[in-house]
C-alpha cells in the first residue's frame, strides 16, 4: 500500500504534469535563486515561470522545510 502524500507534496503530481518539469528540477531553480523569502521566491515562481500561486506556494513550502531540516 503507498501512502498518499500530504501537505505540499500533495500538489507535486499535478505540478509534474501541469508545467512539464520534475519536481526536483523546481526545487534546484528555487535553491540556486538570489531570493530567500517565501513570498519573494512564490512571486518569482509565478512571474517568471508562469505557476500559479497553490503551486508555486507549495514548491517553495516543501523546498524550505527541507533546506531547514538539514
Amino acid at each position: 500500500m503507498t501512502a498518499t502524500a500530504k501537505g505540499p507534496a500533495s500538489y507535486f503530481p499535478s505540478i509534474e504534469k501541469k508545467y512539464g518539469r520534475p519536481v526536483a528540477e523546481w526545487k534546484d531553480l528555487i535553491r540556486s535563486s538570489p531570493l530567500t523569502k517565501h513570498m519573494e521566491l512564490v512571486a518569482w515562481l509565478k512571474t517568471e515561470h508562469g505557476l500559479g500561486h497553490g503551486h508555486a506556494n507549495a514548491l517553495v513550502a516543501h523546498t524550505l522545510a527541507e533546506d531547514t531540516a538539514k
